[in-house]
């Protein structure tokens, strides 16, 4: 047995309470879930790009969830919503931007709708027939984020990172111009018009134009620029002239550019350089005259046909142009007579002489004492006067050209009006009208309609004459040609005949061996053989005469 003070001498276990904790394990799995959830939302986000919203006018073609958001081609967002703004008046669209491109929306970037579009001007946006409409994007230069933008209504023609640049054209009106113009360099497209608006005075058109590299470069200050659009046709003293750059400037129209020779060499022009445009090539590559000088003529015939800007010729060759036409009355013989104003450009002549002459007289084109003198000699001496002629019998223009008259009567010129009046000659004109209206009264006069009767009937009887001449030669051919065709037949038997008989007298007198010719020769013979007998016998008797009364010894 066991001593009951052994088992007071053992430990006393204590009896100690377990805690409780506050959170069960059950619920480890659900924070760790929220954990989990919280990370990858804020991972989410850190990788998620900003969300923008643009304004448009329409949303053609633009859906959420499908349409994307393009830069260089590379998708860099999508629309996630599409709704109307608070007015009714415009489309909001929100998308969601790529985080690698949230540095890109900035204040000065640009959106617009691509969609195709087939212009006078081209056709652009066909890619998005099978792939479906979708927004441009065109960086900006600005550091200032923005997140709403205003989208454009049509693409921009020119892109920030395009070579070139701009320039500004003023003209009096925008013609046949729209964006999209093309811009030609020699027949090369180079360049496009990007916008116009109403100058500031409201007097002029301010077209923007870009163009490219590296033709930019060959745009100096001296450069013209002149409207290319459609088909330029002019109708002048000329002739009809017709000029277009290309099939696509005929349609949609189009500017064009080039350096004149004339003009200085230079630097390219600075972006933004201002321009004038002018009308067509001819005005734009015309020289300014530095030294120029005006005339009057005073014409007693009609001025039709004569405009501003006709040419004036010396001996054919231009020399000025006509400035005004109008009317003069004389207030003291109350006489009205036609004045036109013309200028002359000397330096011009100059330039058609020979290379010498051109060094030698280049004083006269500045020196107006010297060509004064030379005009008052060509006037007095040689008669030189101002006439009016035809351009074109087409189009009825008319030109002043100087031409020498040497028969003209001697005049005196007063150098010192203002403009000096030169003198003129009598056109041809009026007097080949009056031989034409002379020529056609005549043939007003002629009594036509009885010519015409009297034409009528001499064809009726020309037509009876033909009749009876048919009926003559049938008859000639029914009784007359067998008779003369046994006519013919006994001529020709005659004419054998004749011919054989021709043969045989040949053969029987005229052959080498005919009888007739042997029996000629021994006549001949014995006519020779007397004739000797009878020169021997003259010869004895020149020696003895006496022969004739004593005979021969």
């Amino acid at each position: 047995m066991t001593d009951r003070n052994d088992h007071d001498a053992l430990p006393q276990a204590t009896v100690v309470r377990k805690k409780r904790t506050r959170i069960s394990v059950v619920w480890i799995i659900p924070i760790l879930a929220a954990v989990v959830a919280v990370g990858i939302a804020i991972q989410q986000y850190l990788s998620e790009g900003p969300t923008i919203s643009i304004v448009f006018k329409t949303a053609v073609g633009i859906e959420a969830g499908k349409t994307f958001i393009k830069y260089k081609d590379v998708n860099i967002g999508q629309v996630t919503a599409v709704q109307l703004a608070d007015d009714y008046s415009r489309v909001m669209v929100t998308a969601k931007i790529a985080k690698s491109a949230a540095g890109l929306m900035v204040e000065d970037a640009k959106f617009w709708v691509v969609e195709p579009r087939v212009s006078l001007s081209g056709v652009s946006g066909l890619g998005t027939l099978l792939s479906g409409n979708y927004i441009g994007f065109e960086a900006g230069k600005s550091d200032s984020s923005e997140r709403s933008f205003t989208g454009l209504a049509v693409a921009p023609i020119i892109t920030r990172d395009q070579l070139g640049r701009p320039f500004v054209l003023k003209a009096l009106h925008l013609g046949s111009l729209g964006i999209g113009s093309p811009i030609y360099y020699r027949r090369l497209q180079a360049g496009q018009v990007v916008g116009y608006n109403l100058s500031d005075d409201g007097k002029a058109v301010e077209i923007k134009v870009f163009v490219n590299a590296p033709y930019d470069q060959y745009v100096s200050p001296g450069t013209r620029f002149w409207n290319a659009s459609g088909l330029d046709v002019s109708i002048g003293a000329g002739g009809v002239d017709v000029r277009t750059q290309s099939m696509a400037a005929l349609i949609a129209g189009g500017l064009a550019f080039e350096t004149p020779h004339f003009a200085p060499k230079a630097e390219p022009a600075a972006a933004h350089t201002e321009f004038t445009l002018y009308g067509d090539q001819l005005a734009a590559m015309a020289q300014a005259e530095s030294v120029a000088t005006r005339y009057v003529l005073y014409f007693k015939e009609s001025l039709r046909g004569l405009s501003v800007g006709a040419p004036v010729t010396l001996l054919g060759l231009e020399g000025g142009s006509v400035t005004d036409v109008g009317l003069d009355l004389d207030p003291k013989t109350l006489e009205l007579r036609g004045r036109v104003e013309v200028v002359a450009y000397p330096e011009r002549l100059i330039a058609s002489l020979s290379a010498a002459q051109k060094v030698a007289n280049e004083a006269v084109a500045t020196d107006g004492s010297r060509r004064q003198e030379l005009i008052r000699r060509m006037i007095e001496e040689r008669g030189l006067r101002a006439q009016l002629r035809s351009g074109s019998l087409l189009t009825g223009q008319l030109y002043v050209a100087f031409e020498y008259f040497p028969k003209a009567a001697r005049v005196k010129v007063n150098w010192r009006a203002d403009p000096v009046e030169l003198p003129v000659a009598p056109s041809t004109l009026p007097h080949l009208e009056q031989r034409v209206t002379s020529i056609m009264a005549k043939i007003d006069a002629m009594p036509l309609e009885a010519i015409g009767d009297e034409l009528s009937q001499s064809m009726v009887a020309l037509n009876r004459l033909l009749k009876d001449t048919d009926r003559a030669v049938r008859r000639i051919d029914a009784d007359v040609t067998p008779e003369l065709k046994k006519a013919l037949e006994d001529f020709r038997r005659a004419t054998v005949s004749a011919d054989q008989m021709i043969r045989d007298t040949d053969a029987t007198l005229l052959g080498p061996d005919a009888p007739g010719q042997q029996d000629l020769r021994e006549a001949l013979r014995e006519v020779a053989r007397a004739a000797r007998s009878l020169r021997v016998l003259t010869d004895y008797l020149e020696r003895h005469p006496e022969a004739l009364v004593r005979g021969k010894n």
